[in-house]
């Protein structure tokens, strides 16, 4: 009884890849008029799979084999799992199924960004994750020692779903449609969010934290990160400071940068919110007294051609003025480790 019963079931859920098959073949190799929905990857997976399954010979101009001679390539097995994951994905949940809540703890995890790598190095075990993004160990990854040795993935549909992830975290990574379609696929979701104060950095973590079923660990960040708050050094709140980097832009009031001068104690010199070419016209006739400038590793020293980092009157400032250096990995993401440049600034900063 259990094996017939085994049989349909492996027959149902595998009916969606003879149909899908079946409605490969009559998918012209043009390309389709839309980009929206799923037309555009079944197109792009007839294309590969027509690819896949031509014989070596052909592209060298050799002749073509015989069938009983045909394989199947690494690349058509691979599209053919990925074929087979959509269709087991739809029949282990029903459309519109939502991220599982709950007890839920992932034990199969997949990073698409490297913003979403720094939360799951910090509250995973390794043996957890599946694979982060290909910039995980980059200068600007906040903890990309942790990442050493670790697999990586490029955040594409079919490179994710072969791996048989359990969970998809991403705070930018798989583009704007990303949660929607993997959900859709049946893999729950879990979205970093974005934060413009360090209390809504804190409640980020908090959620986070929850997704990867690691509660008792973000807490224990967020408490750690509030420590540090309280045991700030005090300076001199009228200090004016510039915050530079090395494409010439600097940001006002509404970003998570403002909010990093001011719990260092300092003023931030931008007064124009959202981010700007650094204000050479103010520069001119009034100068910062303090300049926080932000590198990022082998970008450190890079002024682009086009940008006000190229105009004497920005590079004097770093020749002039008091500098205090921050790692461009500190703010790149916006996370918990912006404290590392809130400390070295109010060390920086005049007391």
């Amino acid at each position: 009884m259990r094996l017939h019963l085994a049989v349909a079931l492996t027959t149902e859920c595998l009916r969606p890849v003879t149909e899908f098959f079946a409605g490969l073949r009559r998918i012209p190799f043009s390309r389709p008029a839309t980009s929206h929905g799923l037309a555009p990857l079944a197109w792009s997976m007839k294309l590969r799979f027509a690819s896949a399954c031509r014989h070596p010979s052909h592209a060298h101009g050799g002749k073509q084999k015989s069938s009983k001679s045909a394989q199947l390539s690494a690349p058509a097995i691979r599209t053919v799992l990925v074929c087979l994951l959509f269709s087991l994905a739809a029949c282990d949940a029903a459309p519109g199924t939502a991220p599982r809540t709950g007890d839920f703890r992932p034990m199969r995890i997949v990073s698409l960004d490297y913003c979403a790598d720094q939360y799951v190095l910090q509250l995973v075990e390794p043996e957890r994750i599946l694979a982060l993004s290909r910039d995980a160990e980059r200068d600007f990854s906040y903890l990309r020692e942790l990442a050493a040795g670790l697999p990586t993935v490029r955040p594409v549909a079919e490179d994710v779903l072969v791996l048989g992830p359990d969970l998809v975290i991403r705070s930018y990574g798989g583009g704007p449609n990303a949660a929607a379609f993997y959900a859709r696929a049946g893999v729950a979701v879990l979205n970093v969010g974005n934060a413009n104060t360090i209390d809504e950095v804190l409640s980020v973590m908090a959620d986070v934290a929850s997704g990867l079923g690691e509660s008792t660990r973000g807490q224990a960040v967020i408490e750690a990160t509030r420590q540090r708050l309280t045991a700030l050094p005090e300076t001199a709140m009228d200090t004016r400071t510039l915050y530079m980097t090395p494409a010439g832009v600097t940001t006002g009031p509404g970003s998570l940068v403002h909010e990093m001068l001011l719990a260092a104690g300092l003023q931030n010199y931008q007064q124009v919110p959202g981010w700007r070419p650094i204000p050479l016209e103010l520069l001119a006739h009034e100068a910062p007294e303090l300049v926080a400038f932000a590198s990022f590793g082998a970008s450190a020293g890079h002024r682009d051609a086009w940008s006000a980092m190229r105009h004497p009157l920005a590079r004097n400032q770093l020749a002039d003025r008091e500098v205090v250096p921050l790692q461009g990995a500190w703010t790149a993401c916006g996370g918990w480790f912006l404290l590392d440049a809130v400390e070295a600034l109010a060390r920086g900063a005049p007391q």
